[in-house]
């Protein structure tokens, strides 16, 4: 009976095994053979590299150059034909006489943006406001009849309830007669408040001067193109409001001569620019008073 010993290596995780060590060996032998060999190599004589002398040369450039154009030849002129002798003289232009011009002048003003502003003058001035002087004002806002002396038929009817204003169902055209009744009317919001006009006369002349009446119906008359210019001001800048001082002088022709703000509490030049510009064509009535200085205010409230 016979027996077999085998011996079998133990295989644990920190035990080498025999491939691991021959390739550790190879690896140090070849770090040995190439560090001899790079220190053997670094102590060689190097041959010196011989470099060849460079010669300079010039850039190479080439110019373009462009055929000029020939101008062309001038045009030949053309032979001249001798005018006859009755060859009719040109009419010299007359030159206009200096009435002529001032009548065009004269004419282009009326045409012009004066014109303009005041095509209706002569419509407003054909009422008879004088009798409405003397008229107050009544404290009552809402709604309130205007009674008025009447022998005509009521042009209007009562048409439903409105937004609360004036009532107008009342209200009726006088025919028979050709002055103005006296009336009652009802106040409302009126955006210039507190006027108040000073008048400055110019020179020492005693003759009669424009009466404040006049001066503050005309300003009643151009309110409204006042208050357009502030109406569109104030959709830019709704906070704007306050109080101008405007000083104008009017000659007796009726025309404003200067105007300038005295003071302002506006603050916005454009507007106050306009303004001035406005009033420059306001147009008084053609009397025979001497050149007189208004100073007149105007309140500026948003309704």
């Amino acid at each position: 009976m016979s027996y077999s010993n085998t011996w079998n290596e133990p295989f644990l995780p920190w035990v080498e095994s025999e491939n691991d060590r021959r390739f550790k060996r190879m690896l140090l032998v070849s770090i040995l053979f190439f560090s001899v060999l790079g220190i053997v190599v670094s102590f060689l004589p190097v041959p010196e590299v011989e470099q060849k002398e460079l010669k300079d040369v010039s850039p190479r450039l080439a110019k373009l150059i462009l055929e000029k154009k020939q101008p062309p030849p001038p045009p030949k002129p053309k032979p001249r034909t001798k005018q006859k002798k009755d060859a009719r003289k040109k009419p010299a232009e007359k030159k206009p006489k200096p009435k002529k011009q001032e009548a065009a002048r004269k004419k282009a003003e009326r045409v012009g943006l004066v014109a303009l502003s005041d095509e209706l003058a002569d419509l407003r001035e054909s009422f008879d406001m004088t009798s409405l002087q003397d008229n107050r004002l009544q404290q009552k806002v809402g709604k309130q009849k205007a009674p008025v002396t009447s022998t005509s038929a009521v042009l209007t009817a009562r048409a439903g309830s409105g937004s609360g204003g004036i009532n107008t169902g009342s209200l009726s055209r006088k025919t028979g007669g050709s002055e103005l009744a006296s009336r009652s009317t009802t106040n409302v919001t009126s955006r210039i408040a507190g006027r108040s006009s000073s008048v400055k006369r110019s020179g020492k002349s005693r003759n009669a001067a424009r009466g404040a009446e006049e001066i503050e119906r005309v300003f009643q008359k151009n309110k409204g193109a006042i208050f357009t210019l502030y109406n569109r001001a104030l959709r830019k800048d709704p906070s704007l409001q306050g109080k101008v001082v405007l000083e104008l002088t009017i000659a007796p022709n009726g025309k404003v001569v200067q105007c300038r703000i005295v003071s302002s509490e506006l603050n916005d030049p454009d507007l106050e620019r306009k303004l001035v510009a406005r009033v420059k064509l306001f147009r008084f009535a053609a009397k025979d008073v001497e050149r007189i200085t208004v100073t007149y205010p105007i309140d500026f409230l948003p309704s």
